[in-house]
């Protein structure tokens, strides 16, 4: 049978998606071929996630055919899938915290002797796997103790023990630096060359352009094409995607720095940070940008008061507010959103109202006799949502059960509702699509086109090296330099990343 007559690696014919009143997928026709990485590229909610739990056998199609090597399947369970070869990554993580990287690398296929589990051979077999990966983890060490990318790295390993012809990755590199994306790509590389099919979501456009071969183009719900990755550019793909011309996805932010608004001197903290002094004023973006682990979030939880400060001052708005707590800083105007926003940002069985109204509950909306203002929080959020661009239909729904874009769009919401002097936003735009990218992107020109001051904290470097008015690089828990205006650009902020001997000249 010559190439052109070889049945692809996986497909799907007609497969369909519904539930009451929605249908999450319509009449979907995919093709993977072995030793190739297939990009499904699409807003939030039009239907990749959908696409792939199908594909890894967690959710069961309503109609449609699912074909391996050109032979119908039924994958009934994840367990089913593996056992063919399929095995997924997805965004959010499987793993026990409070187990080792060991025993998650392991789980349900322990090595065992005579009912006994072999410890030894557990952590060796780990070794193995990490090495064989390139993740320098140790497997002794508990799950939640790992940064959030080394358990993104855990989560890979784990995707990919035993044989697999299929690998499904979900936003891999979400919460991985530039160095440690570069490490997965040299992983994808290796797998495609051994035969290995890969079904790859991402919303950035820098590695689609790296690592695609082909791309399928989803908008609510139906595929609109799959193109040749050589064949296309961003602007044609974005366009595809949301069925309109975006000219431009970071917008032109006015400079115009007023009063300073933070002040930190000297700052240290348990959790790693040492003698970090910065300064944002009225008016500006300012970014904070460093490897993972190098102490960029950590900063900040211990200035909001999530994590003890050692020594050092903070004043907001000329008034010395060191060891404040989270409560204090949002009445004094400070609105702090967090990197994870299912861990830290949002009560998911809330409704989306709800989670938006929670700053008020003991300020705004609590009238005499401790009785809430409920007409006054309904128009509150619904004025947030029109902010964030929320679809009003959004508001009553559980917030569990939103699209990653308009969850996070609910998280920015929190920030809308009151009024507030700084917004430090830490990794704004995780797991969002272009779209929704480009309008959070647009309500943070405006925040600071209207007077506040914004902090940008991400690992996104296009991010910060576009959006921000002012740089502040940190490396091992210490801020390594300052960039602003020209001086902004990738070289000398990589430079500061590692240390080199050009940043320190």
């Amino acid at each position: 049978m010559s190439a052109a007559q070889t049945p692809p690696l996986l497909s799907t014919v007609g497969l369909c998606k519904r539930y009451p009143g929605v249908v999450a997928l319509d009449g979907m026709d995919f093709e993977l071929r072995a030793g190739e990485v297939h990009v499904l590229f699409g807003e939030n909610g039009a239907g990749k996630s959908t696409l792939i739990s199908m594909l890894a056998g967690a959710n069961p199609p309503s109609s449609g055919e699912i074909r391996l090597h050109g032979q119908p399947v039924r994958l009934g369970s994840v367990h089913e899938a593996r056992r063919h070869g399929i095995s997924a990554v997805f965004q959010e993580f499987s793993l026990v915290p409070t187990l080792s990287v060991a025993q998650n690398l392991s789980l349900g296929d322990e090595p065992c002797r005579a009912g006994w589990l072999q410890t030894v051979a557990l952590r060796e077999r780990a070794r193995r796997m990490l090495d064989g990966l390139g993740f320098d983890i140790n497997p002794d060490a508990l799950v939640s103790d790992l940064t959030r990318a080394e358990q993104q790295m855990v989560e890979i390993a784990k995707g990919l023990r035993g044989e697999v012809s299929v690998l499904i990755l979900d936003e891999p590199t979400a919460s991985l630096t530039d160095r440690e994306a570069q490490r997965l790509f040299e992983l994808v590389a290796r797998l495609k060359a051994s035969g290995v099919g890969i079904i790859y979501i991402s919303h950035r456009m820098q590695e689609i352009e790296q690592i695609a071969d082909r791309i399928t183009v989803l908008r609510d719900g139906r595929k609109i094409t799959t193109l040749q990755a050589a064949q296309t550019d961003a602007d044609a793909l974005i366009e595809l995607m949301s069925g309109r011309a975006i000219e431009q996805i970071y917008p032109h932010i006015a400079h115009q720095p007023g009063e300073p608004v933070l002040e930190v001197q000297g700052l240290s903290s348990t959790n790693g940070v040492r003698g970090a002094s910065l300064v944002v004023r009225r008016g500006e973006v300012v970014g904070l940008a460093g490897l993972v682990g190098c102490g960029k979030s950590e900063l900040f939880r211990a200035i909001y008061g999530l994590d003890p400060i050692s020594a050092g001052q903070v004043r907001f708005l000329g008034r010395p507010l060191t060891g404040a707590r989270p409560r204090q800083w949002l009445r004094e105007g400070l609105f702090y959103l967090p990197p994870d926003r299912k861990a830290e940002g949002l009560v998911l069985g809330f409704s989306s109202q709800a989670n938006m109204a929670l700053p008020l509950l003991s300020t705004v909306l609590r009238g005499r006799g401790g009785w809430l203002r409920r007409r006054l929080g309904r128009h509150l959020t619904a004025e947030a949502a029109r902010q964030v661009e929320l679809a009003p239909h959004n508001l009553d729904k559980p917030v569990g059960l939103l699209s990653g874009g308009n969850q996070q769009k609910v998280l920015f919401g929190k920030g809308m509702t009151r009024e507030a002097a700084l917004y430090v936003l830490d990794e704004p735009t995780v797991g969002v699509d272009v779209g929704t990218r480009t309008a959070l992107y647009q309500l943070v020109q405006r925040l600071c086109e209207q007077g506040a001051a914004v902090v940008v904290i991400s690992s996104d470097l296009p991010e910060v090296l576009h959006l921000s008015h002012r740089v502040y690089v940190m490396r091992h828990g210490e801020i390594a330099g300052e960039l602003q205006g020209e001086a902004i650009d990738e070289k000398p902020v990589l430079n500061l990343f590692f240390g080199s001997s050009e940043s320190r000249s």
